[in-house]
């Protein structure tokens, strides 16, 4: 069973090596952090707010290519967990017909937030991830809520 997810918080430290993301179980309390590169994190913070910039990046030249050939991202699903990685699928439908693009969460998440397109976890790797967090298992510090993101922290 696939859970729907909403991404919550993003935490950028640019001075730090591990940036990182929370998705919270949409309707429900689970969540869990994933860590995610300098460069997704700021592709993921600058779709939230809606920043234009001049010239494609990577993520918006991958969502150029699969409008240009027919293709209508659907979902991002993270399906998959094996020693701490997360392993996700972009959803895309190509004329009725639905490709799935492996991707790490953090290009997928960069790719699909900007089209609100729905997260979904599968339920065996949400309650791994979960629990994982809960125990410290996963190597992400806690990043409680004095660290939600705002207008202060874009300077950190």
């Amino acid at each position: 069973m696939m859970v729907p997810m909403q991404l919550s918080r993003i935490l950028i430290r640019e001075m730090a090596d591990m940036q990182i993301i929370e998705l919270t179980e949409v309707g429900g309390e689970r969540s869990f952090p994933i860590v995610i590169g300098l460069p997704e994190a700021f592709a993921i913070e600058r779709r939230l707010k809606g920043v234009e910039i001049p010239r494609p990046q990577t993520h918006d030249l991958l969502a150029a290519v699969i409008e240009a050939l027919g293709g209508v991202l659907q979902r991002i699903e993270i399906h998959d967990m094996r020693e701490g990685t997360f392993y996700a699928a972009l959803v895309v439908d190509q004329a009725g017909r639905e490709i799935r693009v492996d991707s790490r969460p953090s290009d997928a998440i960069a790719l699909g937030v900007a089209r609100r397109v729905p997260i979904l976890v599968s339920e065996e790797v949400l309650e791994q991830a979960v629990a994982d967090a809960a125990s410290g298992a996963g190597g992400v510090p806690d990043i409680g809520p004095e660290h939600e993101p705002d207008d202060e922290d874009d300077d950190a």
